[in-house]
């Protein structure tokens, strides 16, 4: 599986450089879902996320001729995505305390918050079992996680009582944590997942 990956990394990177738009599709598939759940994290808006990640697909097409392979295609997207969202929050003139912080955090540290934010790799496996938990839960998850709501929030958005709203919490959190397991990944991504769960 790995190898076939590999192929058609290389396949579709090359077709990039020569304007295939079957492969700006291809990445499109491959990142698009990890780099819309990195930039609402950041900018705690799901639908200025989503603008911001087509922006970054049309950078990466007006720019296809330069990427040697799909590993640059791939660090280019997530730190222009990166580079993106602290643009739209330095412009943002009424920042939430959770934007607030991030921008203070993308600022001051902007390697190391690169490193911290855009750990692919997690990224990737939270977005595509996120999207596999029972509708009441990512929908609750999303709300906390993704838009930065508080419990009280999400309650009045969703007609819920405050308990309920923290057991789907909880019930989304066991639910991914016994993925993560399943799936055998290395100690230190657990550890980052898990640590990740709990703030």
């Amino acid at each position: 599986m790995m190898e076939h990956d590999e192929n058609s990394d290389a396949h579709f990177t090359e077709g990039l450089r020569h304007g295939d738009h079957a492969a700006l599709t291809y990445f499109f598939k491959k990142h698009h879902q990890s780099l819309c759940y990195l930039a609402a994290r950041i900018v705690q808006d799901t639908a200025q996320a989503e603008d911001i990640v087509a922006d970054c697909f049309i950078k990466l097409w007006q720019r296809r001729g330069r990427f040697a392979d799909a590993a640059k295609i791939k660090a280019f997207l997530f730190i222009t995505c990166r580079n993106s969202c602290l643009n739209y929050l330095r412009d943002l003139k009424r920042k939430t305390a959770a934007q607030a912080s991030y921008l203070r955090q993308l600022e001051a540290n902007s390697e190391e918050m690169l490193y911290e934010v855009i750990d692919t790799e997690i990224i990737s496996l939270l977005a595509s079992e996120i999207e596999e938990l029972p509708d009441k839960c990512r929908e609750v998850f999303k709300l906390l996680y993704l838009e930065g709501k508080n419990t009280d929030e999400v309650a009045r958005e969703l007609h819920l009582n405050v308990q309920t709203v923290r057991n789907h919490k909880t019930r989304a959190i066991g639910l991914l944590k016994a993925q993560f397991l399943k799936k055998g990944l290395s100690a230190v991504l657990q550890l980052a997942l898990l640590l990740y769960l709990d703030r």
